[in-house]
C-alpha cells in the first residue's frame, strides 16, 4: 500500500476518528492526559499547511496515518496510529520508512519522536523499527519522568 498525502481542502473528519479511537487505550493510563485530546478538524488542517500528514488506505476510511514536523536537525513523527483491524500488516513499518525517505528529501539525517513513559510497549516497537532512547523528559509542571525521545540517524 502506498501512503498518501493530505493535502489542503482534505475532510479530516475520519483521521481525526481514526487517530481518537488508536489512542483511547492511554485514557487513564498516562498522565497528563495525550495532545490526542486537544486534536481537532481545525489543528489537523494546520498540520497539513505547516507539516505532513500521510496516510494508507481509503481517504474517506484510513487505516493508518503519521503526522511529519520539520524540526531541525531531524524530522519529528508523531500521531502515528494503525486502526486495530489493520494491525500486523505492516503498516506502521511502511509509515516509518517513508518518513526515512521524506526526511532525506528534507535534507535531514535523523527522524525523532516522543513516547509517554507509560507505554513501554510503544518504547519496544520504536525500538524494533531503529530507533533509540536520547532523552527523558517531563511536561510542564511535572517533576517526574513524562516522555521519552527516540531518535533513528538515517
Amino acid at each position: 500500500m502506498t501512503p498518501r498525502r493530505m493535502q489542503d481542502g482534505d475532510d479530516p473528519t475520519a483521521l481525526l476518528a481514526l487517530i481518537r479511537d488508536c489512542f483511547a487505550y492511554m485514557e487513564g493510563r498516562i498522565d497528563p492526559p495525550s495532545s490526542m485530546t486537544r486534536l481537532t478538524t481545525e489543528s489537523i488542517r494546520d498540520q497539513i499547511a505547516t507539516g505532513e500528514i500521510w496516510t494508507l488506505g481509503d481517504a474517506t476510511r484510513p487505516e493508518a496515518c503519521i503526522f511529519l514536523t520539520p524540526d531541525a536537525p531531524a524530522l519529528y513523527l508523531g500521531k502515528l496510529a494503525v486502526a486495530a483491524t489493520a494491525r500486523r500488516e505492516g503498516h506502521g513499518r511502511t509509515l516509518v520508512a517513508h518518513a526515512e525517505t521524506r526526511a532525506r528529501a528534507l535534507g535531514f539525517d535523523r527522524l525523532t519522536l516522543q513516547s509517554r513513559i507509560e507505554l513501554t510497549e510503544n518504547h519496544t516497537t520504536f525500538r524494533h523499527l531503529g530507533f533509540t532512547k536520547i532523552a527523558v523528559t517531563a511536561h510542564p509542571g511535572y517533576t517526574r519522568p513524562t516522555s521519552i525521545t527516540f531518535e533513528k540517524r538515517l
